[in-house]
């Protein structure tokens, strides 16, 4: 591979695993945890988180050389505020009804400190090509997260996996909905205590696995 390419590869990778925002910097906790009850919730947010921070980091970037340096976290808020209301617009108009069980979460992704901390350490100051590769990489690692805790959660809650796609995809895809066990295993897992249980083990889980493989370098 290339050293150019190696670079673009790392800048991605190091988003989604090394600088994983929720894994590894413990950012926008607040929505992880609280929206991650179902997959469905999760990967609405995840779609409407996607969409800000790569397309609020690129407009940044775009406009980096142009920005006033006094006037600059003002610029990255209203930019970041933009993006937000178009992904609000768009799951009202499209996914009204998943919309309105996640819509608080969805307003407040402006204040979510994963987009606006890149954008300030990254994006206002590097070219288009690697601010795009970081904010995909941050989205993509945040987004399985978010993912993956909402199917750990719905699993262990309902012991389904996909209920209520049709909020998200439409009426098509009331027949995805997985049905693994009849009834959840461990109800708490759908409410906020067990939200926290069940993020800090998979956090837990991750970190280990993390050591051990760097461990396994130094040998």
């Amino acid at each position: 591979m290339s050293e150019p390419n190696a670079k673009q590869t790392r800048t991605f990778s190091d988003g989604v695993l090394k600088r994983n925002p929720a894994w590894i910097q413990l950012l926008g906790l607040c929505p992880l945890l609280a929206v991650s009850t179902t997959v469905v919730n999760a990967l609405g947010l995840a779609l409407a988180s996607a969409f800000v921070v790569v397309g609020s980091n690129v407009c940044i970037s775009l406009l980096r050389k142009f920005v006033l340096q006094n006037a600059r976290l003002a610029v990255f808020v209203l930019v970041i505020a933009s993006f937000t209301t178009i992904a609000t617009l768009l799951l009202e108009a499209y996914a009204f009804a998943l919309y309105m069980k996640i819509a608080l979460f969805v307003q407040i992704i402006v204040t979510n400190c994963m987009i606006l901390g890149r954008a300030e350490s990254f994006a206002s100051r590097q070219s288009v090509g690697k601010t795009f590769l970081d904010a995909l990489g941050t989205a993509v690692g945040f987004s399985i997260a978010l993912i993956g805790l909402g199917s750990i959660r719905e699993i262990l809650s309902q012991g389904t996996l996909l209920a209520g796609a049709d909020l998200l995809f439409g009426s098509t895809a009331k027949g995805w909905t997985i049905t693994l066990t009849d009834g959840g295993l461990w109800p708490l897992a759908g409410f906020a205590p067990g939200a926290f249980i069940v993020a800090g083990l998979l956090f837990a889980l991750v970190k280990s696995l993390g050591s051990a493989s760097v461990l396994k370098g130094e040998t």
